[in-house]
């Protein structure tokens, strides 16, 4: 009865030690797995064998029972073919016996689990069949794959792949990044031959997780290969884990990332999204790189991520945040008006530019422009013609101390530094005009009489240079959110006929509608305020600040050509205005151009190809002025 005791006792350790043994040392015992093909029962003897017992299955009792205690000692030298009483060898034929004598106790050893789905440790993609596998066979390996990876046994999903270390790696940082609750995977289904990978067969599930803000569905997709010697392995690439996914980019839940990119670039008003108007649309994916973005608050939702953590694309919203804003000086509604003013039908399609600014603070209000040659409102340099002849006489007024009644006798033509100047058509000659006069009618051989006789000194032609750069603030300007600009140029060292030609605004001249706006917006608002589109941004000083009689003496003759001068057809009429218009020629054609303020917008418009300021950039000016 002792010995039938100890056996129960000894046989219930065994039962629950054999499976441990199995999971744990089964390697360093080879075929272990086979106990299933004996048994032990008890009797008055001990523990007994019935059946065959391969070999491997005496190393199992070897190793368990030596440390079960049988009574006073071990009692289990039957095993190694010995009775336990006699220490007689035990006969092979009893030790292969079918039929050992009765009991009344038995344990069996648990039954291996019918064959599963080869795991691909050591795939060789170099030995990948260029035939895919069976639909049966690769819907098989992907349920094992996805069933493995539903309940986290991460380094056992790997293993079903071609690249296990890469795959364990990202399978956790999915469910890190995803802050992973729970996963499903459902209509796993071949898909026939994969069109991506050669030599695979596709198969498709669909994935439900539940992550950190809710729960995300989505489709997924798995290109299952084989090898030469039919050994599986799911073909791995981070599109495994969602759809397109790239090889440096990673899946991310919870709070969406914020970035520059999902920015609004609004109107001054704060709410009008400035994508709307078709001449903003490089400024504004410009400032949204560039800017800083307020306002905004993040939704939460399932987002792609790149390496650094930026966002890339978001993949589900589940709530919704404020989106951040850049707030300009754009003016909504006058940016409409230009979008309308340069394609106005006068102009016949020819190109246009136009910027409109708030002379009180150098605000960019507007900015638009029309045909091929792209932003040329504020990156359109050419020669501007008579409105020069703004900066011209304020030099005369500071630097020659001449007024608006001084004399400019306008002749038909002019020759200076051996270089023959004439007038516009329809300019007739008068040699008592004043200054004032000769600006209204815009007499080119005045201007450049009186600029060559009073600011050109012993072959120094600077002058001009020094008022656009001390008065009008000509230079490199910034005006925020990394909008470029084209800086307008008057050299400082012209030469021969460049000399007389700088006064009339030709030669080697050049300037933006941009720039030109701001000699407007300099003489409305008595100093120069350097133009911006952000506000806030920093704006630079002109080192000299126009005076208040040089100034007024410009708003006089500016009022002139509004109402009778050049500027008079188009703008006639209008309150409180002050223009210049310009003609200026470019090889075998002209360019038209015109500033002016009223009490509210100093404003320029350039339009290729016009044939004179009046009838081509007038029709741009006119509806931002009475639009304003």
């Amino acid at each position: 009865m002792r010995n039938r005791r100890a056996c129960y006792r000894a046989t219930g350790q065994l039962a629950a030690l054999t499976g441990l043994f199995t999971q744990h040392l089964g390697h360093r015992f080879p075929g272990a797995g086979q106990l299933h093909q004996g048994t032990f029962r008890c009797n008055e003897r001990g523990l007994h064998p019935v059946g065959l017992l391969p070999q491997p299955g005496y190393l199992l009792a070897d190793l368990l029972l030596p440390g079960l205690q049988h009574s006073e000692h071990r009692r289990h030298s039957h095993l190694h073919g010995r009775d336990e009483q006699t220490n007689r060898p035990i006969s092979p034929a009893y030790r292969r016996s079918s039929h050992p004598p009765t009991s009344n106790h038995t344990i069996t050893f648990g039954k291996r689990k019918p064959s599963e789905t080869k795991a691909a440790r050591g795939f060789d993609p170099a030995a990948a069949s260029s035939e895919p596998p069976s639909d049966a066979k690769a819907v098989k390996l992907a349920r094992a794959f996805l069933d493995n990876w539903s309940k986290r046994r991460l380094d056992q999903a790997a293993s079903y792949t071609d690249a296990s270390t890469t795959a364990v790696s990202a399978l956790r940082g999915y469910a890190d990044g995803l802050h992973l609750k729970t996963l499903t995977f459902t209509q796993v289904a071949s898909a026939g031959p994969s069109t991506v990978t050669a030599g695979a067969t596709k198969v498709t599930f669909a994935v439900t997780a539940q992550v950190a803000g809710g729960t995300w569905t989505y489709p997924g997709a798995v290109a299952v290969r084989q090898s030469t010697n039919g050994q599986l392995a799911a073909h791995w690439n981070n599109s495994v884990l969602y759809p397109g996914l790239g090889d440096d980019q990673s899946l991310t839940a919870g709070r969406l990332p914020a970035g520059a990119s999902t920015a609004t670039v609004v109107a001054s008003d704060g709410r009008t999204d400035l994508a709307r108007f078709s001449s903003l649309h490089d400024i504004v994916a410009t400032i949204r790189k560039n800017a800083t973005p307020t306002g905004g608050s993040t939704g939460t939702g399932v987002a792609v991520v790149d390496a650094g953590g930026g966002g890339v694309k978001t993949l589900r919203v589940f709530s919704k945040g404020k989106t951040p804003v850049i707030k300009t000086t754009i003016d909504a509604s006058l940016q409409g008006v230009a979008e309308t003013a340069v394609k106005d039908a006068h102009l016949q399609d020819k190109p246009a530019g136009t910027v409109a600014l708030d002379w009180r603070t150098g605000h960019i209000l507007a900015v638009a422009h029309s045909g091929a040659d792209g932003d040329i409102a504020v990156n359109g340099i050419k020669s501007p013609g008579s409105t020069m002849k703004i900066i011209t006489s304020a030099a005369l007024f500071d630097q020659a101390g001449l007024t608006p009644d001084s004399a400019a006798p306008c002749t038909d033509s002019l020759t200076a530094n051996s270089q023959l100047f004439h007038n516009d058509s329809g300019v007739r000659a008068n040699p008592a005009s004043t200054l004032t006069q000769a600006f209204t009618v815009s007499c080119n051989t005045a201007f450049i009489k009186d600029g060559f006789h009073y600011l050109v000194h012993d072959g120094d032609a600077s002058a001009l240079h020094d008022e656009a750069v001390n008065v009008f603030g000509m230079g490199s300007w910034s005006i925020g959110g990394g909008v470029a600009t084209t800086d307008p140029s008057i050299p400082a060292d012209v030469q021969g006929g460049d000399q007389a030609a700088q006064f009339i605004g030709q030669g080697k001249v050049t300037a933006t509608p941009l720039f030109m706006a701001s000699v407007a917006a300099t003489v409305r608002g008595v100093g120069f305020k350097q133009p911006v589109i952000l506000p806030g941004q920093h704006q630079d000083t002109a080192p000299r600040p126009i005076s208040a009689r040089t100034a007024g003496y410009l708003q006089t003759m500016m009022r002139s050509v509004a109402t009778s001068g050049t500027a008079a057809p188009r703008l006639g009429g209008l309150a409180g205005v002050g223009a210049k218009t310009g003609t200026a020629e470019e090889g075998d054609h002209t360019n038209g151009w015109l500033t002016a303020y009223n009490s509210r917008i100093a404003v320029a418009a350039l339009v290729e190809g016009g044939s004179s300021g009046v009838d081509s950039a007038g029709y741009v000016v006119r509806h931002l002025l009475t639009g304003s």
